[in-house]
């Protein structure tokens, strides 16, 4: 009996640890993207001058361990851990006129997240798009350039999670992430749709129907689709 209580206050106690640390985590990058974010262009100057916030977010989230079961902690986790990340690559190689002039910045340079050694593209299409099938994350994951959807100044919740997605997928599809020509039933999207054409297109749908879900303005007839080049300049102030 006596065995068993102490694996109970010991399991109690690590739970109680973890949300600590997850709440920290969240509190803190909301802090620094309020301090350092405004209209979706980041103040890599001003971080490159002092890092000591951003090393603190990122060194809670080196300890940090959530399941993929607990689907709104996991996944808000790791859409800021991929964000501040990008923050950190930029920051680590300023100046930069982009995150291509960074060789590996996605595919080869690892960040340490979540008791794990990973690379930007293994947060993304491994960790995010390969265990939840929802392609409203390409419009939250910001890969530090302009033709991203922007940032927000924001932590994402696991509390407000889906609605902080709704919003900025509605926000993209009714902003500059579609150009419309409604006399010609034309539309130009971020090619952001044609690299993840598959995620925008799931169970027989097509483009248009996943824009419509979410555009006020509905795009009625046919529509021919077509895409523009992706403006890969850094999105500093």
């Amino acid at each position: 009996m006596k065995k068993q209580l102490i694996i109970v206050l010991i399991a109690l106690i690590s739970v109680k640890g973890f949300a600590q640390d997850l709440n920290a985590f969240f509190s803190k990058t909301d802090a620094f993207l309020k301090g350092n974010v405004s209209n979706g262009r980041v103040a890599y100057s001003k971080i490159h001058a002092n890092q000591d916030e951003l090393n603190s977010v990122l060194k809670i989230a080196e300890g940090i361990s959530v399941l993929k079961s607990d689907a709104k902690n996991y996944q808000a986790f790791w859409i800021n851990a991929y964000n501040l990340s990008v923050i950190k690559g930029i920051v680590d190689n300023y100046p930069t006129n982009s995150p291509l002039d960074n060789k590996g910045f996605f595919d080869k340079t690892t960040h340490n997240l979540g008791g794990k050694q990973i690379t930007l593209n293994d947060i993304e299409h491994k960790l995010l798009r390969g265990n939840f099938k929802d392609a409203r994350f390409h419009f939250v994951l910001v890969c530090g350039a302009v033709g991203c959807p922007p940032l927000i100044s924001n932590a994402y919740l696991p509390s407000t999670l889906n609605a902080q997605l709704d919003t900025q997928t509605k926000m993209a599809l009714n902003g500059s992430f579609i150009k419309v020509n409604t006399k010609k039933k034309r539309v130009e999207a971020s090619q952001i749709m044609e690299w993840y054409k598959e995620d925008f297109t799931r169970d027989g749908k097509t483009e248009i129907d996943f824009i419509n879900k979410y555009r006020t303005e509905k795009l009625e007839g046919k529509y021919k689709v077509s895409y523009f080049p992706y403006d890969w300049n850094v999105n500093k102030q």
